[in-house]
């Protein structure tokens, strides 16, 4: 839609286009036409769409925060699942998880080879050893925030307790480079160099992706990249950082009869941490972690 220079903005902000988002389009264009792929308008969400993306994001924390207070030895991820459902719908969200595609409980629950997308079940019990990725995705009035932990249950050995800080570095080291007018390669890259040096590969076939309207948005980010490469990244954007971090080879293969749980091919422990972050004029802000 073209829109005058003395328009009112797409955004809702009520000020004039020139005062508001087109010195924003005006850098995408130029990029465009060095060859750089960028955003769509769609990708730059508005005010009120970021405030809405941000309080989905407070409740999705305080779950997480939740699950942090009561996980241990003994207990069943269906309880994991149960607590999570009952405090969303106390704090006025929805589970964004639960039905999506078919998916049949509130979060996901990923248990040491498990790479992501476990299902939560009774006959799943935490013992003392096990690393476990607990995903909470959460719906408020509308808006989607998205983000997952570890959790080490019990005694866990010195290999899996690296692994699951290396995997916490690398979502931190790619959140560093998560700057507007960079790119999203430049997240990748970071982040596989780290794990590389550690030892360890990074899942390639599943990455992060944009959220906050929808569950699951543009752009896909991929948490191999090289740098200068990929879509620019610019402020208005929200997507998720969420490196899946493997002790062994990075192939993985889906679960034959339920078909959402991932494994790693070599039944290596994985680990994953997960952000939803808001692309600013100055960097990244943290919405769900």
């Amino acid at each position: 839609m073209k829109i005058g220079r003395n328009d009112k903005c797409w955004c809702g902000s009520g000020k004039k286009f020139k005062q508001c988002h087109l010195p924003i389009e005006e850098k995408i264009a130029k990029h465009y036409h060095q060859g750089d792929e960028v955003p769509t308008r769609e990708l730059l969400k508005t005010k009120e769409q970021i405030e809405g993306i941000r309080h989905a994001g407070k409740i999705n924390t305080m779950v997480l925060d939740k699950i942090a207070e009561v996980i241990k030895e003994g207990m069943s991820t269906e309880e994991l699942n149960k607590i999570a459902h009952e405090y969303t719908i106390e704090l006025g969200g929805t589970p964004a998880p639960l039905n999506y595609h078919g998916f049949p409980k509130s979060i996901c629950t990923s248990i040491n080879e498990v790479v992501c997308h476990g299902i939560p079940s009774d006959d799943e019990v935490l013992k003392s050893g096990d690393i476990v990725n607990v995903d909470v995705t959460t719906i408020v009035n509308g808006y989607y925030a998205d983000a997952s932990r570890m959790f080490m249950i019990g005694e866990v050995d010195e290999e899996k307790q690296k692994l699951v800080r290396i995997a916490k570095e690398c979502l931190d080291l790619g959140l560093a480079e998560a700057k507007p007018w960079g790119y999203i390669g430049d997240i990748g890259a970071a982040i596989s160099e780290h794990a590389a040096k550690n030892g360890y590969t990074v899942v390639q076939n599943i990455g992060g992706h944009g959220v906050g309207v929808e569950f699951h948005e543009e752009p896909y980010v991929s948490h191999v990249g090289v740098r200068g490469t990929d879509c620019l990244i610019v402020p208005g954007m929200t997507f998720t950082i969420e490196p899946m971090i493997n002790m062994g080879v990075a192939e993985i293969e889906e679960h034959e009869s339920d078909g959402w749980t991932i494994y790693t091919a070599d039944r290596k422990p994985s680990a994953q941490w997960e952000y939803t972050i808001l692309i600013t004029e100055d960097g990244a802000e943290i919405l769900a972690y």
